[in-house]
């Protein structure tokens, strides 16, 4: 959790305004990161073609004389309100303490109820709750508390603004009360037994004689109880009000500390330890003698309980007040803020209008629909996912009833492949929920047949369908997800990125080629989703000193995607698309031959695309719509470059063993799936050696089963859908019926021109729809074009077909990075980038991404002899 959000969940809501002002703070540091990087800028005389440092990098006594008076005036706002509510809390303290003297003193004197009937205070459950008996605490309750403002003065509601639970009601105070008498159970089991037997006067008349006096603090009459209940009210409000104003000097000190930890981080200062230390801590709220002061207001509070209301138990006096401060603290933080919070943690704290609801409000809007129908049970809003859910019904229905491919069992495959391509194109229901129905429908409809082409029955066709679901593929993904997490549990994922770019230097041009290849690089290992995300939270600190309309932002955000996209075909578990195209080859490729192929072709598409986007952006443009002095020196600003960029700073902390372990586990992974087909005979499949991460990370407690649960598992359940759609489809026959006419289409074609037609029709596809479903439809029918053209080349069209997969990246719903990059905004919230954005850079991108495939990495497939 964010400290902005925790200071929220832990603050008392009425003091709100007296705590540090985080957020603001938060505010000026980013202000002051700007003003610094823009007065790290150069001077050119654009007439004598000169370039002089304008002024050099401000020094830390510059933004320290800025930061240092805000700092002050919130600490003198904390220490102020604090001494005030000290003091009254201790002229409370002190006069409570003389009011319960004087009562000592009066004793049970000031007994008016000595006319009434006295009562056990173990009274009979069924008299105490009843109305009358109710009725008559109250009106005792009420004379009690009249006659002492009146003649003592000392009953008086608490100054402190708190709303507490326990002094809601009269009613409550009154269960809570007999809550702790029947906690005492020798007593209670006592005097129960009294009171069945008629025993309660020889009781009393046995205490007097045993010499033991009663007082006002013991006595079992209503004055006492009444006296002793007001008295409970007043130590417990006071005593919560001591825990809150210590939790407030807590809050407080974290509150500085990590400001101006986030203040030494942004602006290269070293202020943090010399101001807390220094001023912080030798203010009057953070002194020790104060917090021993809070203590001893406390452990006075406790000797009050323990005479007034827990009959001498320092024990059990401890115990009530802890339990009502818990009682409190939850009560207080049920409010709009732990909400808001749960519902951020939940995910559910974005809108349909792209932020949170303003006000704290928790209702969502209504979904808006595509049309209105009116029904006998109301008004039916139809959404636009509801009319392709509609559309892929009727299609199904239809295709089943119609004759279109030759058998009973291919024509109902053909139905279920063109359902689901219709599902998963539409997103009509979440990817996965179409994957899981996939099985459902092969088995319900009778689609699998058996070796012979033979009809199974239900029962052998749900166990083929789901022996083929879980396959050592599947157990690939799941070893390439324990990598993932255990890389960035452990923070090796991003102390290796940054140690990277701090290399990188302020040139525009070169950060940004440095973070396509970390982002490529990163998406290899910890799957293109989470790459761009940690990329995008590494690039907040240079887009925020930034200035305004820089083209650098958006140039840098397109990339950091782009690059994420490339990255997806660069390892075997980089994307679910590969690891489909290894579940379809007979001979599956080794790690060694995959990186053979893909990084060259990887490093040559970032190339070409890092190209692109400087002629697109020009970035080393300062703004755009550059001044008149600029415009007629254009080509040399351009060339120079004077956009300086904030370089990246390295982590300092060397490696723990923990991080040795994880990076050792991991590359031993690595090194087993590059050489699985020569020690095949010992490990079977790549499938079992995932299995090795797996047992390393998870005995050892790198990680826990939390870690295990937040495994992205629909795109397990995505790839085994397609896994089993493709078992259907070649079981059924319908592969045969295909590849009869894509062999028709391919005939005479010789295979570098089946690469070339095959090429374009695979980014179209994956263009528009997930790559992952683009290579469950469109590798199964490269496996039969090559089986249709003859020779050995059936790993060759597959392997084209994934890397292809991954390289439709021209709309901003082409694949995971794109949609990540399409969400980022700038501080004013506007996005950095639009539609036109990606049609521009992203569809050029996508031809060169694959045109590379189609001549570098067909060209590397042929000399390793796929």
């Amino acid at each position: 959790m964010k400290f902005s959000s925790a200071l929220k969940f832990n603050a008392v809501s009425e003091w709100w305004e007296e705590y540090i002002d985080y957020d603001s703070l938060k505010k000026y540091i980013y202000q002051l990161e700007k003003q610094q990087q823009n007065l790290d800028t150069s001077y050119r005389d654009l007439e004598s073609n000169e370039h002089t440092s304008l002024v050099g990098r401000p020094s830390h006594a510059a933004t320290d004389s800025i930061f240092i008076p805000l700092l002050d005036k919130e600490l003198k706002k904390v220490t102020l309100f604090y001494e005030h509510q000290e003091k009254e809390l201790f002229d409370e303290l002190n006069e409570l303490e003389e009011l319960i003297t004087k009562q000592d003193e009066l004793g049970l004197e000031g007994d008016h109820y000595a006319d009434d009937e006295e009562y056990d205070e173990e009274d009979d459950e069924s008299v105490s709750r009843s109305p009358e008996g109710q009725r008559r605490r109250r009106l005792s309750s009420s004379a009690n508390a009249n006659r002492m403002q009146g003649e003592s003065s000392y009953v008086r509601q608490s100054p402190v603004r708190h709303r507490y639970s326990t002094s809601s009601s009269e009613g409550e105070l009154e269960d809570s009360v007999a809550s702790l008498r029947r906690s005492i159970s020798p007593q209670r089991t006592m005097q129960k037994i009294a009171n069945t037997f008629g025993l309660i006067k020889d009781l009393k008349d046995s205490v007097t004689s045993s010499g033991i006096l009663e007082t006002i603090w013991t006595a079992r009459t209503n004055y006492a109880y009444d006296t002793r209940l007001l008295f409970k009210r007043r130590i417990t409000n006071l005593y919560v009000s001591v825990s809150s104003l210590r939790s407030y000097v807590e809050v407080n000190y974290s509150g500085f500390r990590k400001i101006l930890k986030k203040y030494d981080k942004v602006t290269y200062s070293e202020l943090k330890d010399q101001y807390l230390h220094d001023i912080v801590e030798h203010s009057s709220p953070f002194l020790p003698s104060s917090k021993d002061r809070l203590q001893a207001a406390t452990d006075r509070l406790v000797v009050l309980y323990t005479k007034c209301v827990a009959r001498g138990n320092p024990s059990l006096a401890k115990q009530q007040l802890k339990h009502l401060q818990r009682e409190h603290i939850a009560w207080e933080r049920d409010t709009v803020w732990r909400q808001m919070i749960g519902r951020e943690r939940r995910g559910e704290g974005v809108a349909s209008g792209g932020g949170l609801l303003a006000g704290a409000s928790l209702v969502k809007g209504p979904s808006v629909g595509v049309f209105v129908i009116p029904t006998p049970f109301g008004r039916l809003s139809v959404t636009r996912k509801m009319t392709y859910l509609v559309i892929a019904l009727v299609v199904f229905a239809v295709l089943l009833n119609t004759h279109v491919v030759q058998g009973v069992e291919a024509n109902r495959c053909f139905a279920i492949l063109v359902f689901c391509t219709i599902l998963w194109a539409t997103e009509a229901i979440p990817l996965f929920v179409t994957s899981i129905l996939v099985p459902l429908l092969l088995v319900c409809f009778q689609v699998v047949r058996g070796p012979e082409h033979e009809h199974l029955s239900a029962p052998e066709a749900t166990k083929f369908i789901f022996s083929s679901m879980f396959s050592p593929t599947i157990m690939l993904l799941i070893g390439g997800f324990t990598i993932s997490s255990a890389l960035s549990k452990t923070s090796i994922d991003r102390i290796l990125i940054t140690r990277v770019l701090s290399l990188a230097g302020t040139r525009p041009s070169t950060v940004l080629l440095a973070f396509m290849f970390v982002s490529c690089f990163a998406s290899m290992w910890i799957s293109n989703v989470a790459a761009p995300t940690l990329c995008f939270t590494l690039i907040r600190p240079i887009l925020r000193t930034l200035p305004p309309k820089s083209p650098f932002a958006p140039a840098l955000i397109l990339g950091i995607a782009l690059a994420a996209n490339i990255g997806g075909q660069s390892s075997p578990i980089s994307s679910p698309q590969n690891l489909i195209a290894l579940q379809n080859m007979d001979d599956p490729l080794d790690w060694g031959t995959w990186f053979a192929v893909a990084l060259p072709v990887s490093a040559v598409s970032i190339l070409l695309i890092w190209g692109l986007l400087l002629a697109s952006y020009r970035p080393g443009r300062p703004h755009d719509g550059p001044t008149v002095g600029q415009r007629e020196r254009e080509n040399e600003l351009d060339d120079r470059g004077t956009l300086e960029i904030r370089p990246i700073r390295a982590t300092k902390e060397p490696f723990t063993i923990k991080q040795y372990w994880v990076s050792f586990i991991c590359l031993g992974t690595i090194a087993l799936w590059c050489v699985a087909h020569e020690i095949e005979d010992y490990v079977g499949d790549m499938g079992v050696i995932a299995i090795v991460p797996i047992v390393a990370f998870f005995s050892t407690g790198i990680l826990k089963k939390d870690d295990f649960e937040q495994f992205t598992w629909t795109i397990v359940f995505l790839a085994m859908g397609g896994i089993a759609l493709g078992k259907g489809v070649t079981s059924s026959g319908l592969l045969d019926i295909m590849g009869e006419l894509v062999r028709d289409l391919v005939d005479g074609f010789s295979l570098y021109n089946v690469v070339l037609i095959l090429s374009p029709i695979v980014l179209v596809i994956s263009t528009f729809i997930s790559h992952t479903i683009a290579s469950v439809l469109l590798v199964p029918i490269a496996k039969e074009v090559a089986a249709s053209l003859g020779g050995d080349h059936q790993n060759l069209l597959i392997f084209v077909t994934a890397l292809i997969c991954s390289a439709g990246m021209g709309m901003p719903v082409s694949g995971f990075p794109n949609q990540t990059a399409a969400t980022q905004e700038d501080d004013l919230g506007e996005l950095y980038l639009s539609n036109i954005d990606f049609l521009k850079n992203g569809i050029p991108a996508s031809i060169f991404a694959t045109l590379v495939v189609a001549t570098v990495g067909y060209l590397l497939m042929i000399a390793l002899g796929l």
